[in-house]
């Protein structure tokens, strides 16, 4: 049963870095580059969602959706201000831009929060028991799971299906292709860092819920564990992402439980190492040769 319980508590921890990791595959995809202050709004989101709930009285739901509205404006508006104007730019000046962007939101929310840390109180509360009580399963971590199950193929859906995820695809195979054919690009990569930031939100309130402690760099250490996870499963693939989320919080949560609690960090980005040296586009990405 504890092995049962290690692996239940592995996959709810991959479900929130998968949720992560389809923000960042989405920018990537499309953008072409690496948001890290992607985490930073995660934190933002856990941040709302207490407020909402503690100070405002509001009820878990109206919490998370308060959380996903302000995380998905600030994505916008960061998008805007930071990276529009780096359109051109050589991929170094947006990569120090968004690590920039990240030491601001930081500093902001220590700020405006201090830097004590928050007791979060979990959207959901009560454990399922099977077995006759010998295993319990979270009810956060199945919520966990489903959430992250249906974003996925919600993602997948709108990509394949709708007019804007047809357009993003276009932008992410040619923008100056997408452009001519009248597709607005920076209107699609504003709506592509809408959706992340949305998911970042979402990722924060499953994060805190499972994890009750919150500080201004409650998102720092799961953002690049998300990106690792993005890489993993092949960065620019949403099953991809998914894959890698669930792999690398059954990795940690595994190495945890049956190695040590100071190694596992160690052990997961030595398992990415040795996947990218034997794939180096990742476990569902795909090898573009690039044209000349």
């Amino acid at each position: 049963m504890e092995f049962l319980s290690y692996l239940i508590s592995g996959i709810s921890l991959g479900s929130v870095y998968a949720i992560i990791a389809l923000g960042y595959t989405m920018v990537y995809g499309i953008a072409k580059m690496l948001n890290f202050a992607h985490g930073d709004i995660i934190m933002v989101g856990g941040y709302i969602s207490f407020c909402a709930m503690n100070y405002l009285g509001l009820p878990s739901i109206v919490s998370i959706i308060l959380a996903m509205l302000v995380c998905t404006v600030l994505g916008v508006v960061i998008e805007g201000l930071a990276y529009k104007p780096l359109r051109s730019a050589p991929s170094l000046a947006v990569l120090i831009t968004a690590i920039g962007v990240s030491y601001f939101l930081q500093n902001a929310a220590l700020l405006i929060w201090s830097a004590a840390p928050k007791v979060y109180t979990p959207i959901i509360s009560g454990s399922l028991s099977l077995f006759g009580g010998a295993l319990k399963i979270p009810y956060v971590s199945i919520l966990t799971v489903v959430a992250c199950l249906v974003i996925m193929v919600a993602l997948t859906a709108f990509t394949s299906m709708s007019k804007m995820g047809k357009a993003m695809r276009a932008c992410s195979e040619d923008k100056g292709a997408a452009q001519l054919m009248g597709i607005n690009v920076n209107a699609t990569i504003s709506m592509t860092f809408a959706i992340g930031s949305a998911l970042a939100g979402i990722a924060g309130v499953l994060l805190c819920s499972s994890y009750p402690t919150l500080m201004p760099t409650t998102g720092s250490m799961p953002g690049i564990k998300a990106f690792t996870a993005a890489v993993f499963g092949g960065i620019g693939s949403i099953p991809g992402a998914f894959l890698g989320g669930l792999l690398l919080g059954i990795i940690e949560a595994m190495a945890k439980a049956y190695i040590s609690t100071n190694l596992a960090n160690s052990i997961v980005f030595a398992v990415l190492i040795v996947v990218l040296l034997v794939k180096p586009a990742g476990l569902l990405g795909r090898y573009v040769p690039e044209k000349v």
